[in-house]
């Protein structure tokens, strides 16, 4: 790919990774992603911010290749993918300054090694003129890590967001297509976003306090009607969930299948609106996108030594460490001689801000008995639903 205009003097700057699968040897890519750099052109200095992933390092080192002198590098955040070729670039332009939080210089030390003269700390709201563009640095912590910040393009109105507002979709559309671009950006925010949704409300307050015509991620493509996005961040991380129920489980032998096909039926009945997410072949990315706006989770287990089918315990440990906005769990499970499955899931998701439901566990394949169990679970969901007037 070729250095593409924004604006005069703003350029995209990156790499397209349509084959990539998997991040951080943990979440799946289906539709690949992108490493969005930026070059900002000013008429006494130029600065380029971030960097790409280091598998990407060639192509961003060819966009470069007639550019004689970058003054300035905006490590807007240390995590690999966006600074894992900084070494490279610096040691093209050894005159660089690398501008980060206090933080993300000890991060960018300690991950990749480079000399501490080549950096220089910046502060919150600082501004950095390079000539008739004016760049404003704006500190947004735990978006996703605690160093991270982003950068305000004053004249263009364009904020260089990093992560924040990302999506791992690879493309050549540089404008996002908001129909295409909404589950891979509302995944991103799942996958990464989620945990940290008190700090994302704070730093979204900051944003929108900010006039914008352009919002330019480090993942995904730029959003020119910054609205589409900024909303959509507003409901993710708002408090209250709609009225929908996941049921991640697994079934060895029938049993499980045969309880959660009762389950998502009764409560599909009393008009809630309920997934099952089989986990033997449920993409994680999947599942914790849809943990966004769950109100309610319900653990499927058989029990296996005793214990919860291990799926199920790795389905617990996902939500427990993102943290969803869900007000209620349980467990549905069946055993053959003995099992704390319930008192297992319940200390797994210890995290988690919500009432543990009475489970419903059978002995071998449920009966007439086990069933009816189901359907009155289904109603206390649904109450406690109701209750909360969750739509």
């Amino acid at each position: 790919m070729k250095p593409r205009k924004i604006r005069e003097g703003v350029f995209w700057m990156g790499a397209v990774d349509w084959e990539r699968r998997l991040f951080d040897a943990l979440i799946p890519l289906p539709d690949g992603t992108s490493y969005n750099a930026y070059l900002v052109q000013g008429s006494e200095k130029t600065a380029l911010l971030d960097t790409v992933d280091p598998s990407k390092a060639e192509e961003l080192l060819e966009q470069l290749k007639n550019m004689p002198r970058i003054d300035y590098i905006i490590a807007h955040h240390a995590e690999q993918d966006h600074s894992g070729s900084l070494p490279l670039v610096l040691r093209k332009y050894p005159e660089a300054r690398v501008l980060a939080t206090a933080k993300g210089v000890g991060m960018l030390r300690d991950h990749l090694l480079i000399p501490g003269e080549r950096f220089q700390a910046v502060e919150d709201g600082q501004a950095l003129s390079l000539g008739g563009k004016t760049l404003r640095f704006l500190h947004t912590p735990w978006v996703h890590w605690p160093e991270t910040m982003s950068s305000y393009l004053v004249e263009e109105k364009t904020l260089f967001s990093c992560d924040f507002f990302g999506s791992h979709l690879a493309t050549t559309d540089l404008y996002a297509d908001e129909a295409r671009v909404y589950e891979p950006a509302k995944r991103y925010f799942a996958e990464i976003m989620m945990p940290f949704r008190a700090q994302i409300q704070k730093n979204l307050e900051k944003v929108e306090a900010l006039e914008l015509s352009l919002i330019a991620p480090s993942h995904g493509p730029v959003y020119a009607k910054p609205e589409f996005i900024l909303s959509a961040y507003k409901d993710w991380v708002s408090s209250e969930p709609r009225n929908q129920v996941i049921v991640p489980y697994i079934s060895m032998h029938g049993s499980l299948q045969a309880m959660v096909n009762r389950l998502v039926g009764a409560l599909v009945d009393r008009g809630v609106q309920a997934e099952p997410y089989d986990l033997s072949v449920t993409d994680i990315g999947k599942l914790a996108t849809a943990m966004v706006d769950a109100a309610t989770v319900v653990f499927g287990t058989p029990a296996v030594l005793g214990g919860a089918h291990p799926h199920v315990v790795s389905a617990a440990y996902l939500a427990d460490a993102l943290r969803p906005k869900a007000l209620f769990a349980t467990l549905i499970g069946s055993y053959g001689w003995g099992a704390k499955l319930a008192e297992q899931v319940q200390g797994l998701v210890s995290h988690l801000k919500v009432e543990f439901l009475p489970p419903v566990l059978c002995r071998g394949f449920p009966r007439e008995e086990d069933f009816k169990a189901l359907e009155v679970l289904a109603e206390a969901i649904a109450q406690k639903h109701r209750e909360r007037n969750l739509s």
